[in-house]
């Protein structure tokens, strides 16, 4: 198809991967669908149509990224746009008491699976033609601020800040635009605790407002429609009352 834009978007099973690609393919994007778990991958597809191409992968894995990747070269013949969203929240523990299968856990999923598809998708944008790509990556309210017991969540987020900053230095000589999007409070199912309470940094355990996906999704859609002259390099969306913002 002539003009046609090709999107991937990891961790597209459910949440807020699942509203990212949605929202994509209602942009007339071409949406290819990486996330461990084929089955909501196929319900994401289904909701989207002819649009999606649904690959099964496990992002801390290489070599399960390098055949995302081929998949698309194969399929397409390039890449215009990687969402790095894929993540999990890690196990909640004081840093002591955090076995360290957990820590490598979150650090290989949030942290290398991330520079994985970065990698890959940055070779390809280089030497495509017409060159060039943007890459943005989920760095979450935690990339600026901890939870209680989350050491292993924000340093990967922490970093994920600095791999945005790397790749838009190195991408600038081959027209690669990389921004980072920091999400607070959406509601999905990650987030479903906050309904109940959750640990504040005072100590007490509070509820905490939420905000829809779409809000996320709609932010994600603008920054990907920009030409690659033009980067949102850092973007914060989260509810508004969301404890936050000075003391909270």
């Amino acid at each position: 198809m002539v003009n046609e834009r090709i999107a991937v978007v990891t961790g597209a099973g459910s949440g807020l991967g699942r509203a990212i690609s949605l929202a994509l393919a209602e942009d007339g994007w071409t949406v290819v669908l990486a996330g461990r778990r084929a089955d909501p991958l196929a319900d994401t597809a289904t909701l989207i149509g002819d649009r999606a191409l649904a690959v099964p992968t496990d992002v801390s894995d290489p070599e399960s990224v390098r055949a995302l990747f081929a998949s698309v070269g194969r399929c397409f013949g390039r890449v215009d746009l990687l969402v790095n969203n894929a993540g999990v929240s890690g196990t909640s523990a004081p840093p002591d008491e955090l076995p360290l299968e957990q820590w490598r856990s979150c650090v290989e999923v949030n942290l290398t699976g991330a520079f994985l598809c970065a990698r890959e998708a940055f070779g390809m944008m280089r030497t495509q033609r017409p060159r060039g790509g943007r890459i943005i990556n989920n760095g979450s309210i935690s990339a600026h601020s901890p939870r209680p017991r989350s050491i292993a969540y924000t340093a990967t987020k922490h970093a994920i800040t600095g791999l945005t900053k790397s790749l838009s230095l190195d991408g600038r000589a081959h027209d690669i635009a990389c921004g980072q999007i920091d999400i607070g409070n959406a509601a999905t199912d990650m987030t479903g605790a906050m309904s109940h309470g959750v640990p504040q940094a005072d100590g007490s355990i509070r509820t905490e407002p939420t905000m829809d996906v779409r809000h996320v999704a709609a932010a994600v859609r603008h920054m990907g429609s920009l030409p690659l002259d033009a980067n949102i390099q850092f973007l914060t969306v989260m509810a508004t009352a969301m404890p936050f913002i000075g003391r909270g």
